[in-house]
Formats: C-alpha cells, sequence, structure tokens
C-alpha cells in the first residue's frame, strides 16, 4: 500500500477534480459537452492585471476519459515530489455516482502509476457552484444501513489496490462536510465494523475542513484527523469576531445534528465593486492568506494545508479572488510551513488545493503564464524538508 509513514519524509497529496469529460447530467443541465473547461474558458478579466482566462500550458485542454491523460498527469506530479492524487467523489442514494469513470478507469490500469485517495464531496449536485441547493440536479441523501453498506462495498475495491493511500495500513477516507449527514456517528460506526471483514483494520477517517462549521475543538469521535482545507479554512480562523460571523452564517440555522464546540463560521466577505460587473467581488490578499495559514493551529489531530492560488470568477463573476499570488510566494510559504511542521512535530502530511481545480484558479499543473513553476517551487520546498530529515 502507499503508506504515509513509510518513511520520514513529508508526503503532499493535491486534490484531485474529475470534471474534465461530459456526462449526460452536465449535458442535461448546462449543454452538449460541458466540462470544467467550458467555465475555464469563458472567463474574462474584471480588473487590471486579472489573469483570466487561465491556460493550461500549450493549450492541452485534456479529456479525463484518455488514459494517456491520466498516466501524463501521474508521472509529472510524481516528478516534482507530489505524493498521490485525492479524487473527488460523487456518491448519492441507491449507488447513483456522478464522474465516477477517470476514478474507475485509473483503478483498472496500473500504468497511471500514482498513489491516491478519495473525498467523498458529500453534497448536492446542483446549477450553483458552492453546493447550494438552487436547481438540484442529484440531491443527497444518506439512506440507512443497506446505502451504506453498498457504498462500502463500492469504497473497498479502491481500498484493496497498492495504489491506495494509507495511515498506518487503514486506507484514508475523507468526507467534505460530515455536519450533513444525519446519522453520522451510526453510518461511521457501521463502516468500522464492517471494514474488518474486508482485512482492514479501519478506516482512516478525515474531514475536509473548510472552517465554515468546525474548529479544531471540534468533537472527533467519529474522525481521526481534520484537514485545514485552504484558503477557506485559516481565512476562517483568523477572524475574530465570531459572534458578528456567526450572526451572518446563514447555515448556522440549519446544521443538522452535529456537537461544535466554538464554532467558526464563514468569514464576513470584503464586497468590491468592478467596472463593468454588476455584482460586487471579493478579493483579499494572498500574502495575508499565506500568513494566516502560518499562523493556524496546530496539532497531532490536524493535517496541514495549503493552497496555489484561488480565484473563482470563471465560475462566478461574483467570486472570490486573492491578488498578489505567484509561484515564489506559494514555494515560500510551502517551506516556511514545512519548517514549522517539522518543529510542532506535526504528521508529516499536507493537502494542497488543488492538482487541476482550472475554473477556481487552484492547479498545480502548468499554463501558459507560469509553466511549471508552481511544480517547481513545490519540488524546492519538499527537498528543503527531506534534506533535514
Amino acid at each position: 500500500m502507499a503508506e504515509i509513514l513509510s518513511d520520514n519524509k513529508i508526503k503532499t497529496i493535491a486534490f484531485y477534480l474529475p470534471q474534465y469529460h461530459a456526462i449526460p447530467e452536465n449535458d442535461k443541465f448546462w449543454g452538449k459537452g460541458f466540462t470544467e473547461w467550458v467555465n475555464t474558458k469563458k472567463a474574462t478579466p474584471l480588473f487590471e492585471g486579472h489573469y483570466q482566462p487561465k491556460v493550461p500550458l500549450n493549450e492541452n485542454y485534456y479529456n479525463l476519459l484518455d488514459d494517456n491523460v491520466k498516466i501524463w498527469q501521474a508521472n509529472l506530479a510524481k516528478k516534482y515530489g507530489v505524493f498521490g492524487f485525492c479524487y473527488y467523489h460523487y456518491w448519492f442514494k441507491d449507488g447513483k455516482k456522478l464522474l465516477e469513470k477517470p476514478l474507475e478507469q485509473m483503478l483498472q490500469n496500473k500504468d497511471v502509476d500514482i498513489p491516491f485517495c478519495m473525498s467523498w464531496a458529500n453534497e448536492n449536485w446542483s446549477k450553483r457552484w458552492d453546493g447550494g441547493n438552487q436547481e438540484i440536479i442529484a440531491e443527497q441523501n444518506y439512506g440507512t444501513e443497506d446505502d451504506w453498506k453498498k457504498h462500502l462495498l463500492y469504497m473497498v475495491q479502491f481500498f484493496k489496490d497498492e495504489r491506495y493511500i494509507t495511515l498506518n495500513g487503514d486506507p484514508v477516507f475523507l468526507i467534505y462536510k460530515p455536519e450533513e449527514i444525519p446519522d453520522l456517528h451510526r453510518m461511521v460506526t457501521y463502516w468500522q465494523s464492517e471494514i474488518k471483514k474486508f482485512g482492514f483494520n479501519r478506516i482512516c477517517l478525515m474531514i475536509q475542513n473548510s472552517g465554515w462549521y468546525f474548529s479544531p475543538s471540534y468533537n472527533d469521535r467519529d474522525f481521526d484527523y481534520q484537514i485545514k482545507f485552504e484558503p477557506y479554512f485559516s481565512k476562517q480562523y483568523a477572524e475574530k469576531d465570531l459572534n458578528k460571523i456567526k450572526r451572518r452564517q446563514i447555515a448556522y440555522q440549519i446544521l443538522k445534528e452535529v456537537r461544535l464546540e466554538k464554532p467558526i463560521y464563514a468569514f464576513v466577505k470584503s464586497r468590491k465593486k468592478v467596472v463593468g460587473n454588476d455584482k460586487p467581488l471579493s478579493i483579499f490578499s494572498y500574502d495575508k492568506e499565506c500568513t494566516d495559514i502560518l499562523n493556524g493551529p496546530h496539532s497531532r489531530k490536524i493535517v496541514q494545508g495549503l493552497f496555489t492560488d484561488w480565484d473563482n470568477t470563471a465560475r462566478r463573476k461574483n467570486g472570490f479572488v486573492f491578488k498578489g499570488g505567484n509561484p515564489e510566494k506559494f514555494g515560500k510559504c510551502a517551506k516556511n510551513l514545512f519548517n514549522q511542521m517539522r518543529e510542532k512535530n506535526d504528521l508529516p502530511l499536507v493537502f494542497i488545493n488543488a492538482w487541476n481545480e482550472w475554473a477556481e484558479g487552484a492547479y498545480l499543473e502548468p499554463d501558459e503564464k507560469h509553466g511549471f513553476a508552481y511544480l517547481e517551487q513545490l519540488q524546492l520546498a519538499i527537498k528543503s524538508y527531506n534534506k533535514e530529515n
């Protein structure tokens, strides 16, 4: 298995979006042939110096149903020190899946030679890009034990693959929004009991924590680790006026049964009108966000996170933009964070947002503006850490 603690080296895992091939649901609701490239290509600059549209190097608008693309990605990632990918996994009641083909094809093709794990993006599939409920395409319904069993059986085929990422021998599985699952504890307890039948001791469960609902003191009886999903986690963790944030967070009113301690809610947005755009745009400082990441919490129950950059105006013109980012600043932030992790004796694992979130401006893949610079900077930071260990 692809064991995180196989040596003293730091491991970096990049979140991986599979929405680069057409599916019937997207064809129906967004237009025939829709993929993430459609949003990426149609983006326009909204202010002076705004890098849009993002263009992959050599205009490599790939199709993930082509195994040669997945082989290229795996080889490229490993060349620059990326340990593995974390595939977003879209599972709904009664075994309905979306965007599953790249992951399933990878499972069947050992030439896609890179460690991987899965993150269950357990939110409604809708015509809104933040997981909201407007114009729902596929609704999440977590069902009962029969549904949990069906889901576990699907996951096990991946867990058994020699490329699957483990921690202390346990397969790593992420859940994006555990607070949405009404019977979370029962479901997790069932999974942990049943997984023993397949030769595993347990599942290593992690929360992909964007900071919207949880704090580092969240009761973790069902989870082993919380991942600082950046840039959202540190942006919200840095907010001081929690009562004000709490009042503004609509989701606070609809939280499911979940125990919270000192919850951190969505950050107050700095909205700015942009010439030619009829909706306000949220603009933040990349430099400050890196500072917030480095001032964030450390513990053996927290997995650190990084982000290359962030600009989701390709999806929403009233989205979020972090200004001032570049590969060198990303590399400096990575190196400083790795040094902190050594000093704090953190788990030597970092999740990076992202490998290929092109419409959110968060990608390690080479583009026309920076070439391979983000990968090169990450490689330098990894080599610096590993040299000291």
